[in-house]
């Protein structure tokens, strides 16, 4: 992937970039590639992003009773408190 750095971008442009971000859930980079895609009349698909979107969704549900119950059993060390640490 290719880099580079905007340098002097004043208030009014970096404030438009921050709610477009905001406003599509991405971060202010990624706002600033929908932009310059936009700006290039660049059309398809975008280079891939690294958000997870509902990449992961078709492992949802897919988990045995028994693997569930195996993570729980497994998780359960991170319920307890070690008050030895909060004094």
């Amino acid at each position: 992937m290719n880099q580079v750095t905007v340098r002097d971008m004043d208030d009014r442009l970096y404030q438009c970039l921050l709610r477009l971000a905001a406003e599509e859930g991405i971060s202010p980079d990624e706002a600033a590639l929908k932009l310059l895609r936009k700006a290039a009349e660049l059309h398809g698909s975008p280079s891939p992003s690294r958000k997870i979107g509902k990449s992961l969704d078709h492992f949802i549900g897919s988990m045995t009773p028994e693997e569930s119950a195996e993570l729980a059993e497994a998780l359960k060390f991170f319920d307890t408190i070690d008050e030895s640490m909060w004094r």
